[in-house]
């Protein structure tokens, strides 16, 4: 009977250490991945003038990575595609980043030429360096307005001219706007007709923007190709499980199945990638 009582109350306490430290752990791994996430969010986000709170969107995911699961697991009686999809969820914020980074980046890049334009005429006109970047940062378009607005209050807060350079530069890291930084802080330094220099620059971007443009519509049906051969497999999938629930139920319900789905996502995902790198070609 002490015995007995004795292996219940180990037992009992063995749980209760169990149960204790996977809650303090999933506490401790919850707290960081908010903190991280936030950060993450909060960076990317000011970085592209997109003032959302961070803690809104970590409560949307929150919902939804919860959620996703339940929801799958009722419509199609299975935890596994759900807890793959959370996960695919799970990693969707890092990559949104980067396309909207992206994206935002390639527009800076496009309206370079039309803003350097400006800049050179004003300044052919009388105006100086200064008054001719603030004409041409009112009359632009986001994301360029945002940046050179932004350069030009550092400058009034006391930041040096090229320092305020080399500073969008570092939000705005692209090789087209690395030469006109360059070509901006030497002219500057040495001398020189800077209205030229830039006239020059937006003739050149120009040029290249117009050749990387016939080299995306060269290369867009192999990009079309690679989604429609990445997604066939899954449409496919898809029709037959309707066709035959009984057979390829399977597949969502036994362990090979599992593995199977698997290595079916990463070859997609590796045959998907191989193809945009063939078709990416640099300028």
């Amino acid at each position: 009977m002490n015995s007995a009582l004795i292996a219940a109350a180990l037992v009992f306490l063995a749980v209760t250490l169990l149960v204790w430290s996977l809650k303090h752990l999933s506490e401790k791994l919850a707290h960081r991945y908010q903190e991280t996430f936030t950060t993450s969010a909060r960076t990317n986000l000011f970085d592209m003038f997109l003032f959302i709170e961070p803690h809104q969107l970590f409560l949307l995911n929150m919902a939804t990575l919860i959620s996703v699961p339940i929801l799958l697991k009722i419509f199609l009686d299975s935890w596994v595609i759900g807890i793959i999809i959370s996960i695919i969820l799970a990693m969707i914020p890092r990559f949104a980043y980067q396309f909207l980074r992206k994206r935002r980046r390639r527009k800076f890049v496009h309206q370079l030429p039309d803003g350097l334009n400006m800049i050179a005429s004003s300044m052919q006109s009388g105006s100086n360096v200064s008054s001719a970047i603030e004409f041409m940062a009112e009359e632009m378009e986001a994301p360029m307005r945002q940046e050179f607005q932004l350069f030009l209050r550092e400058q009034r807060l006391g930041v040096e001219f090229n320092q305020a350079l080399d500073n969008m530069l570092k939000r705005i890291p692209e090789d087209e706007f690395q030469l006109v930084v360059a070509g901006m802080q030497i002219s500057r330094e040495v001398g020189g007709n800077l209205a030229e220099v830039l006239l020059r620059l937006s003739a050149t971007l120009r040029r290249k923007i117009e050749m990387e443009g016939k080299i995306d519509a060269l290369t867009s049906q192999g990009k079309m190709q690679g989604v429609v051969m990445t997604l066939l497999p899954i449409f496919i999938g898809v029709v037959l499980y309707h066709m035959e629930p009984e057979s390829m139920g399977r597949i969502l319900t036994e362990p090979l199945g599992w593995a199977l789905i698997a290595l079916i996502t990463i070859m997609l995902i590796s045959g998907y990638m191989s193809i945009r790198k063939i078709v990416a070609i640099d300028v």
